[in-house]
């Protein structure tokens, strides 16, 4: 059954490759047929061949579109810049790309053209993409940033969020490196404590969470919304700010080829740095008083569980066509064996997007990805917490027989947590678009547009039978084993559709220019989820089915989701004569997961700019070639709450026991809701200058903002109807402030005709705070082991999910220091401390240390964080480097909470600067039998 199942998984992707080469030779023939409007009957054409480069160097530019004027024969430059094209001798050919200047230049007979385009400095006409449609960029009155697809395919990485991380100021990227995941992306700061706080994805009008399908190759261009007046004709989607995507599409011309392709290893590095034998004998010995030898071995345990991840990723793309009908077809594979052992992600995709122009009133397009994802997952929270705890003394693996950690101690082989662990999870992915153009008049389009996003995710969990004997381990013993192999499936199905119906007027009379939009947007978003459980099933893999285990252990469950969305959106968008511009956006968003009364948001926003280099005082000045002052305000929603959080639901099969003492089965309410649940919203002011400056040379931004989030959902705590116990019910009760500063500044310089340089820098500094429980409790948060409790304490005037901690004044050197230690009315406060023991402060002076001497030790989100862009071009030459960081965030060493027992291990600089008596050390506790005190904060 294996081999058939493989069998069909081969099957499956040659079927689609046959398909993708079946539609490739179909359009390819399209392309070389014979087009109208060519050179003229009779006229012989000639075959003209050449180069397009940058005007600051001999850097070849690709996509160039190449049009024969006053006909529909074209085609673009390939990947050096490139090109062929037959015209008549006398024939004028059109060269246009984004970003440079379009230039006219004459045949004259010539067979051999070469052309330096210049880039258009000013970059007034520069198209970006915004909600729901494009500006020029000159004109966008909110705060946006673009990059460029060819920025990101230089990065190694599964998503080009990934890609996004250090190019963009306000936008923070958060990833956890297990291959196959998916990076949060947080823009301005955290705007929510227990709604969904991850940014809108649209990719290709297609609303999605999740991009981990998408090839970055694929990608022309990412726009990032990041202010409430671009993302406000979002409405409920935008509160956290919106992705929008925009995947390559078909080129007039001649069918093309291009292959991009890395490949490469991921390294461990700044591993912690554990005690070796000797250094763990010592410190136990120091700790129990009994001496223990450190033996002949000394395992790393973290070596033993990591490598170093191979990582490729290759990706073909076909695109061409004619006026009438264009293309783009690609397919890629990427690969990331993970830095665990065990651990390995693949993915496959596949894309096709066409464009067909019927006549000048009607176009069509169509959009599909399919993408599938295997990802073998090791398991990495046992394995790191053993790795970290298990004794070097014990070997690790030998002659196929595991170190027995627990001989010793109560902690696991982390080979062996892996080894028998076997999780499998397959994804098949289907993100599709259709749109329909019609332009009645040249002012007036109407455009529709639905798209589907469908995911099946398999997740497939088989432990393994192993017992504490010698035929698994090296030493028999402790309690390390798995009497009963086990497996559970879990299968989930999700669905999500958008339709937009929109229409645009767009009209230029003398110096005004007016864009206007109305339209309706719907969705829908179902999911479905099964999970099956079964003990005893063999563990040969062929027979991994639920069916071959014990029946009488069999446990099934299922659950699911489904809400609807409904929106009406309206845009206005006006220019005085290149100058003065202004912005106006309503969106009216209704919500199924909100109660009727509460269902509709209405979300506004306005902008206004000033293009001051359009003045005519400036014009006589050299130093700015554009630049422009701009302000927003507009307010966003946020609906990502549990869909039951204001229905009261009834849990069954509840025991109480009456009065004889018999528990009788029944249902009971057993949640307390708030019925009256609304919007969160958020309010956002901006104010930004942007500017090029020396000729193109220099661009930068400079940007304000001020965002504040309110009635949030949080837990109040209110008291119980039965008298039991008090509980929580979800309710919007909080507030939370972003406030800060972004900063981009690039430069383009050049040294020679073919040598250039380019060097880029951003930084954002953020402020965020709770501004408003209103009577909500304190979130508390952030449980480590089994003795920390929570860490994490979100409370007002702190920002969200601030460390609240326990403060170290240092070390008791001995026994007066501790009977000297007293709070203001002589008590002792810690009276069965030990010298060597930390000493912690009485901060409320109570003359004891509890949960009341806690306080606030900053947070996790960063002050400020940064980027540095540099880059060096020769000839067709390209080296690039990124770097990006963090500071004023903190970061809580939590690892020491798993610490249980005196024979677990201890990180390298415990053994080396631990207290002992008459060191006069500080800094680290005297060697301890037990939990680890946790390192607060020093004074």
């Amino acid at each position: 059954m294996e081999n058939i199942s493989l069998h069909q998984q081969l099957q499956r992707r040659v079927v689609l490759l046959a398909g993708l080469l079946v539609l490739l030779f179909f359009r390819s023939a399209l392309a070389e047929m014979p087009q109208a409007g060519g050179p003229r009957a009779g006229a012989p054409p000639i075959r003209i061949t050449g180069k397009v480069t940058d005007g600051t160097s001999t850097v070849g530019i690709p996509g160039v579109t190449i049009q024969v004027k006053g006909t529909t024969t074209g085609t673009v430059t390939d990947g050096t810049g490139a090109f062929t094209i037959q015209a008549e001798d006398n024939a004028t050919l059109i060269f246009s790309s984004i970003g440079y200047q379009k230039i006219e230049i004459a045949v004259g007979g010539r067979t051999t053209i070469n052309v330096p385009l210049v880039e258009d400095t000013k970059s007034l006409n520069e198209v970006v993409v915004v909600g729901y449609g494009t500006q020029r960029k000159s004109d966008v009155t909110g705060a946006t940033v673009t990059i460029k697809g060819d920025e990101l395919i230089k990065q190694p990485v599964l998503t080009a969020t990934q890609a996004l991380q250090g190019k963009a100021a306000g936008v923070q990227i958060i990833s956890s490196g297990q291959p196959g995941s998916s990076p949060v992306v947080r823009i301005r700061g955290t705007g929510s404590a227990l709604g969904g706080t991850a940014a809108l994805f649209v990719v290709d009008g297609v609303l999605t969470d999740d991009i981990s399908n998408i090839n970055t190759a694929d990608i022309v261009n990412v726009d990032v919304l990041k202010d409430a007046s671009a993302t406000a004709i979002y409405g409920s989607r935008g509160a956290n700010g919106v992705v929008i995507i925009t995947t390559k599409r078909g080129t007039v011309g001649k069918m093309t080829v291009n292959y991009t392709g890395n490949a490469g290893f991921r390294i461990p590095s700044y591993l912690v740095p554990m005690a070796n034998s000797t250094e763990y004998a010592n410190y136990v010995s120091a700790a129990t008083g009994n001496i223990v030898s450190p033996g002949t071995t000394s395992t790393d345990w973290y070596k033993q569980i990591l490598r170093n991840g191979f990582q490729q990723n290759h990706g073909i793309s076909i695109n061409g066509g004619t006026e009438k009908s264009t293309y783009f077809l690609s397919a890629g594979y990427y690969t990331d064996q993970g830095l665990v052992i065990d651990n390995q992600y693949k993915r496959f995709s596949i894309r096709a997007n066409n464009d067909f122009t019927f006549n000048k009133y009607v176009k069509l397009g169509i959009s599909a990805s399919y993408a599938n994802g295997d990802n073998q997952i090791a398991n990495l929270g046992t394995a790191y917490n053993d790795a970290y705890r298990a004794a070097p003394i014990i070997q690790s693996k030998v002659n196929g027989k595991y170190g027995n950690t627990s001989v010793y101690q109560n902690v696991g082989n982390p080979i062996l947590d892996i080894e028998n662990n076997n999780n499998h999870a397959t994804d098949n992915r289907l993100l599709g678009s259709a749109y329909l153009e019609i332009k009645p008049v040249d002012w007036i389009t109407y455009r529709t547009n639905i798209g589907g996003d469908w995911v099946n995710l398999n997740t497939r969990e088989y432990n393994y039978q192993f017992n504490n004997d010698t035929t698994t381990f090296i030493n028999a013993g402790g309690n390390q084993r798995n009497p009963n192999s086990n497996l559970k499936f879990i299968n989930t199905r999700t669905f999500h559709w958008t339709w937009d119906n929109l229409i645009t007027f767009n009209k230029k009379f003398d110096k005004h220019a007016l864009t206007v939009l109305v339209g309706t947007t719907a969705e829908k978003y179902t999911l479905t989820s099964f999970t099956a459980f079964r003990k005893d099933v063999p563990a040969a893999q062929n027979l991994w089915y639920i069916n071959t285990g014990n029946a009488n252990t069999s446990t099934n469950d299922g659950s699911g989701d489904q809400y609807n969305r409904n929106s009406y959106i309206g845009r206005v968008n006006y220019n005085y004569n290149d100058k003065y511009l202004f912005t106006a956006t309503i969106r009216a968003d209704g919500s199924s997961r909100f109660p009727a009364q509460n269902r509709w948001g209405y979300f506004p926003s306005v902008g206004a700019g000033w293009v001051i280099s359009n003045e005519s005082f400036m014009a006589n000045q050299q130093i700015f070639d554009m630049l422009k002052v701009r302000a927003s305000w507009g307010k966003v929603g946020n609906d990502r709450i549990p869909t039951d959080a204001y229905t009261v639901t009834v849990a069954p099969n509840l025991a109480y026991p009456f009065g004889g003492g018999i528990a009788t089965p029944g249902s009971a309410i057993t949640q307390i809701k708030d019925p009256n649940v609304k919007w969160e919203t958020t309010e956002e002011a901006d104010l930004g200058v942007e500017f090029t400056a020396l000729n193109g040379k220099l661009t930068g931004e400079v940007n304000y903002y001020n965002k504040k989030s309110r009635d949030l959902l949080i837990n109040v705590k209110v008291p119980s109807v039965s008298g039991d116990a008090d509980g929580v019910v979800l309710t919007n009760a909080a507030s939370i402030q972003n406030q800060g500063f972004e900063f981009t500044l690039n430069w383009r310089g050049k040294i020679t005709n073919d040598l250039s340089y380019r060097i880029g820098g951003n930084a954002t500094l953020n402020q965020n705070k709770v501004i408003g429980l209103n009577g909500g409790q304190p979130i508390l948060d952030g449980g480590i082991g089994a003795n920390q409790q929570y860490t994490t304490r979100t409370d007002n005037g702190q920002p969200v999910g601030s460390f609240y901690v326990l403060q170290v004044l240092g070390v008791f050197q001995n026994a007066d220091e501790i009977a000297n230690y007293k709070n203001a009315s002589g008590q002792v406060i810690q009276p069965s401390a030990n010298a060597g023991d930390f000493k912690y402060q009485d901060t409320n002076g109570d003359g004891k240390i509890d949960d009341n001497d806690r306080v606030f030790a900053g947070s996790y989100q960063p002050k400020a964080y940064f980027g540095l862009n540099l880059g060096l071009t020769y000839k067709s030459f390209d080296l690039s480097v990124d770097l990006y960081g963090n500071v004023g965030n903190q970061i809580y060493n939590g690892k020491r909470a798993f610490r249980q027992s005196a024979l677990d291990n201890v990180e390298k600089s415990v053994a080396y600067k631990r207290w002992s008596a008459g060191s006069g050390i500080q800094t680290e506790p005297a060697a301890n039998s037990g939990n680890l005190p946790p390192f607060y904060l020093l004074h």
